[in-house]
């Protein structure tokens, strides 16, 4: 009973019965007065009842009944828009604090990153014997050498064919291509393959593991049964490196001339399943095998040694090209000076090279190496170093082009 009352609570919720008690409860005391009406107003006043109309009133009926209108559904609400899904208004896209910054927060610039530990010299010796706890990171022809793989790895739309040049015989053109081509397979993960193009019974196919007695001519007349890579690897041998060689015709009693006709319906089929085309041609710029080569081709290497006579014909060659109308090629030309003997030479080399960089876009100098001299199967694991890490420049000079360059795979055309 002393307990306060709850606010908006009537006292009647209140009043419970006590467990265990058996007294009923007690009626209130105070007297229910009964209502009377008197037919009197407060000023004395007699009113009638009110069931009962007074004279000279029009009696109205009562009102109907009317039953309330059944519940239904309530009208439709507005359909409700998040705010992000509508778009920008165009008083944020002007103003430059509504700009998005999302962008901003890429992993590069967000996330530190651990330094490259070291895979050669004393660098890696340090990291090594620290456990890891002190690691002094790449070296600059680590970082350099990392740099150019990732160039050398740039994907290529649909395919990209590279003609390697050169008017002078014996200056390193065929161990060029070898070079090039075993660099670019040993280092990205797609096909590539090198075409021996030389109507003179070019030495490419000698220059790789024999795998295959198959030439071009062979690859020709097997073009209705080719209908997967397997069918045209098996007209290829592969190198360790992974490059594939189509062998060009070598036996002396063939009576027809590889010629253009010839290259478009070979180029036709590799586009299909090869990434990098390479095509090692001969000396004659003239036969026509070389018409196709030059109108289907992406870029040149243009082979040069540094010597007189051999840099007047690689000039030659590129005086030619800028006449017939390929100054388009020109312009995406990589001079390659490569020195087939051992020693320096007389040339000066400076002059030379600053010669070509007026007309193509890069020059590179490859180094005499025992190894490719000796003519046989290019190995790039028994090049110099410096032999190698040549290649390996040469190859991200030629992949730079590969971002503005436009491949295409037109399917079998051939057939």
């Amino acid at each position: 009973m002393g307990r306060e009352q709850p606010h908006g609570t009537s006292a009647a919720w209140s009043i419970r019965a006590q467990p265990g008690s058996t007294q009923p409860s007690r009626p209130s005391t105070t007297p229910i007065e009964p209502v009377r009406n008197t037919g009197a107003s407060m000023n004395g006043d007699r009113q009638s009842p009110p069931w009962q109309t007074p004279r000279g009133t029009d009696r109205q009926p009562p009102p109907r009944y009317t039953p309330p209108a059944e519940p239904g559904l309530p009208p439709p609400a507005e359909e409700w828009t998040p705010p992000w899904a509508s778009g920008p208004s165009q008083q944020h896209l002007n103003d430059p604090r509504y700009q998005p910054t999302s962008q901003d927060l890429a992993p590069d610039s967000l996330l530190r990153r651990p330094k490259r530990a070291s895979t050669s010299g004393w660098r890696r010796g340090v990291h090594r014997l620290t456990g890891g706890v002190i690691n002094p990171g790449e070296s600059t022809a680590e970082e350099r050498y990392r740099n150019q793989v990732e160039r050398i790895r740039q994907p290529v739309l649909g395919d990209y064919r590279i003609a390697f040049l050169s008017l002078k015989g014996g200056v390193g053109k065929t161990t060029t291509t070898l070079g090039l081509g075993s660099t670019f397979a040993s280092l990205r993960g797609d096909c590539v393959i090198a075409v021996d193009a030389n109507p003179d019974f070019g030495t490419l196919g000698e220059r790789v593991p024999n795998q295959t007695s198959s030439t071009v001519r062979d690859l020709l007349a097997d073009a209705d049964n080719i209908r997967r890579y397997s069918d045209i690897r098996a007209h290829t041998s592969q190198a360790p490196s992974r490059l594939e060689v189509l062998a060009g015709e070598r036996d002396p009693a063939a009576s027809e001339m590889f010629g253009e006709q010839d290259y478009r319906a070979v180029i036709e089929m590799l586009q299909v399943y090869y990434n990098l085309i390479l095509t090692d041609c001969g000396t004659g710029i003239m036969h026509s095998a070389m018409n196709g080569v030059l109108q289907l081709a992406n870029a040149l290497v243009l082979v040069s040694s540094p010597a007189v006579d051999g840099a007047r014909s690689a000039a030659a060659t590129l005086d030619w090209l800028q006449l017939h109308g390929y100054g388009h090629l020109v312009e995406r030309t990589v001079v390659v000076i490569s020195s087939v003997r051992p020693g320096s030479s007389a040339v000066d080399m400076n002059l030379l090279t600053q010669h070509f960089l007026e007309r193509c876009r890069a020059v590179l100098v490859v180094p005499f190496d025992e190894h490719l001299a000796e003519g046989a199967v290019v190995d790039l694991e028994l090049l110099r170093p410096q032999t190698r890490a040549a290649f390996v420049e040469l190859a991200a000079m030629v992949a730079d082009d590969f971002p503005a360059a436009s491949g295409r795979h037109s399917g079998a055309s051939w057939r």
